[in-house]
């Protein structure tokens, strides 16, 4: 899970992450990066100087800038605790990801004013007014600029912190506990899964024309694949193999033309006899697909007893589709 931090001076907010720090989140603060950049360029590191440079770096990278630098470190099965967010499109950035929670942290004023004058740096304020007057700047309208209030109002948990450190840690163990099983990036479907594995399959295609690639699943299984390309043994089409999408590449014919045979298998009759090949039934499989079959492929998918087709992308050439309408093989284009 990724909880995201936010909250006005001396509300807490550093004392949250530090209890999650301690919980073995990884913690990642996206001033840091300002402060790397404001030690690249040999500046003095103020509050000031922080806010004026995360100014520049959104107006010259976009507003979410600090954020997408901040997904960079994530850590794969790891839990994060994100500080420093400032920007509203920061929130909208990682908002997108199911893992990510923003908590806003609170506390009474004058609570916040005494915790700052007891940390006492430097560039905090010494009073409500000066508090006030600091607490204007990071409210600005501007897109570019940093909107505290904003990125409050975009918290999906207000977390009080108003006694305690005890008590505090008890609320954020508690958040912990209550999202834990919430906070996960969804899987994909059972269709979204083989079709993003056909994609990749797709990849290895070694023809001139369109990639493509398909699989044949029976069980939730896999039990075959293909991609487009010429026969085992033949010099590859990216490599002269195939006369005709070389010359349709040279410009000498129109794509759809047939002026001479086309050396390449489709990734469908690949992926079928693949399976022959093997020894594999292909009967009541589901095949796949990244394009809809053609029609010599869908004549195919008929005779090896595939009982549906899922493809991506519709073919403008729509004979196969209603061969396989007259086949009753069930034809799905995945959303």
């Amino acid at each position: 899970m990724i909880i995201g931090i936010t909250g006005l001076n001396g509300s807490g907010k550093d004392a949250a992450a530090a209890l999650l720090k301690a919980m073995n989140f990884y913690h990642v603060s996206l001033s840091d990066f300002l402060r790397k950049e404001l030690e690249q360029r040999k500046q003095k590191i103020t509050r000031d100087a922080l806010i004026k440079i995360g100014n520049e770096l959104r107006e010259k990278e976009g507003a979410d800038v600090l954020a997408r630098r901040a997904i960079t470190t994530i850590k794969d099965g790891e839990n994060h605790v994100f500080t420093s967010l400032r920007n509203p499109q920061e929130v909208r950035l990682l908002q997108q990801r199911k893992d990510f929670l923003l908590v806003n942290v609170v506390a009474p004023e004058k609570a916040r004013l005494e915790r700052l004058v007891k940390r006492n740096r430097e560039s905090d304020p010494k009073t409500l007014e000066d508090l006030r007057t600091k607490e204007k700047e990071e409210k600005s309208s501007d897109p570019n600029a940093q909107q505290l209030h904003t990125v409050a109002s975009m918290a999906k948990i207000t977390l009080v912190n108003d006694s305690t450190i005890e008590k505090l840690q008890q609320k954020v163990e508690r958040l912990v506990s209550d999202h834990l099983y919430k906070l996960h990036e969804a899987r994909p479907d059972w269709d979204h899964y083989f079709m993003n594995i056909a994609e990749q399959v797709k990849l290895r295609a070694t023809c001139l024309s369109a990639r493509k690639g398909a699989i044949i699943v029976r069980d939730k299984m896999i039990i075959s694949t293909g991609y487009n390309g010429t026969p085992k043994g033949i010099t590859h089409c990216v490599d002269g193999g195939c006369l005709r999408c070389t010359a349709r590449h040279l410009g000498k014919f129109k794509s759809g033309s047939y002026p001479e045979p086309c050396t390449c298998c489709h990734s469908e009759e690949n992926a079928i006899a693949q399976a022959a090949y093997n020894g594999v039934s292909t009967r009541d499989s589901i095949i796949y697909t990244t394009f809809t079959p053609c029609v010599n492929c869908a004549k195919m998918i008929i005779n090896a007893g595939i009982r549906e087709v899922v493809c991506k992308v519709v073919y403008p050439d729509d004979e196969g589709t209603k061969l396989l309408e007259k086949a009753e093989v069930k034809l799905r284009v995945l959303g």
